[in-house]
């Protein structure tokens, strides 16, 4: 498929090479695989339907490569579970997903219910607030794990367009948290991640026993653990990464960006520490201190962020009692 060499030659595709999606179908049904597409949402009315419609019209109803199309919500206080179920997603309230379970809020969190209700071998995660929806968000991440019988997990990267006020955009200056906060880091300590061009990405697929068999961290951490623990159980040559090309989506403040940097930061250091590749000397302080100009003065903002971690599904008695061929496998 490429040429032997390392592994960024070896597993980094373009989605142009999986564009033959009936050939895609035929490989699926050759191998007796079935797919599920999850799209976590918050509040995402303005772009869910145009992804539902999208990817079912093209990968449900021409070509059957996804089998189901799952919509897990945190909570959205827009009509996205609404437009969603109208537009013909299976549609699923977060805190209704294992009930008995003390309910958490974040994208981790729904990542981790959703392995609960999908039905599929192969699972599909999207982000919902992608603009330039197109088929090639999903059959590009499936197309290594269908044609290259090696490759257990695939995570996207694309060019980020970066609007810096409503009529200018910079064609490229996405990923800022990747280049400042989490490439140095991989860097430093895993430096096979570091050849993930988008670490922090939120599309990416893979066999159902990558994602069943790790901890999900409910918040903004659940990428970069994902990467440490996936590659932690099954090494390099089962990842892959694949190019979609261009992502346009929503562009979040610094000030957003440094608080999402500290959860994942936080994250990090919490499984540096349980890999036994370093060790804290004290408890680490819990909150984000920023400044914000406010009236002429600069006003401190607190934000307490706590890592809170979901354990691998698949030691769950009710996951166990569905999924009875995964129990032990955590």
């Amino acid at each position: 498929m490429h040429d032997s060499g390392d592994w960024l030659s070896r597993n980094t595709f373009h989605h142009g090479e999986f564009s033959d999606v009936a050939a895609l179908v035929k490989r699926k049904k050759e191998r007796g695989l079935s797919v599920s597409l999850c799209f976590p949402t918050l509040n995402e009315e303005a772009t869910i339907a145009k992804e539902i419609v999208i990817i079912r019209s093209e990968l449900q109803l021409r070509y059957p490569l996804v089998d189901e199309i799952v919509v897990i919500d945190s909570g959205s206080t827009d009509r996205t579970r609404e437009v969603a179920a109208e537009f013909g997603a299976k549609v699923y309230l977060a805190a209704d997903i294992l009930p008995d379970i003390e309910p958490y809020k974040g994208k981790g969190e729904n990542l981790w219910k959703a392995l609960y209700v999908l039905e599929g071998d192969i699972i599909v995660y999207v982000d919902a607030d992608i603009k330039n929806i197109h088929p090639r968000f999903v059959y590009g991440l499936l197309g290594p794990l269908l044609v290259d019988d090696e490759v257990r997990f695939v995570k996207a990267f694309y060019d980020r367009p970066i609007a810096l006020d409503q009529k200018t955009i910079k064609p490229s200056g996405g990923g800022r948290v990747t280049e400042l906060v989490t490439r140095p880091l991989f860097s430093i300590f895993y430096p096979e991640l570091a050849q993930f061009i988008q670490p922090l990405s939120g599309e990416y697929a893979g066999f159902r026993e990558c994602f069943d068999s790790i901890p999900f961290p409910i918040g903004y951490g659940v990428e970069t653990s994902m990467l440490m623990d996936i590659y932690g159980k099954f090494g390099m040559d089962a990842m892959a990464q694949v190019d979609l090309d261009k992502r346009v989506h929503r562009n979040q403040t610094t000030v957003a960006l440094g608080r999402m940097s500290f959860g994942i930061i936080q994250t990090f250091l919490a499984k540096l520490e349980a890999s036994g590749k370093a060790s804290m000397a004290g408890e680490l302080f819990k909150t984000m201190i920023q400044f914000e100009l406010e009236a002429g003065a600069y006003r401190r903002k607190e934000s307490r962020v706590d890592i809170i971690e979901r354990p691998p599904i698949a030691g769950l008695p009710e996951y166990i009692a569905k999924f009875p061929n995964r129990a032990g496998l955590s």
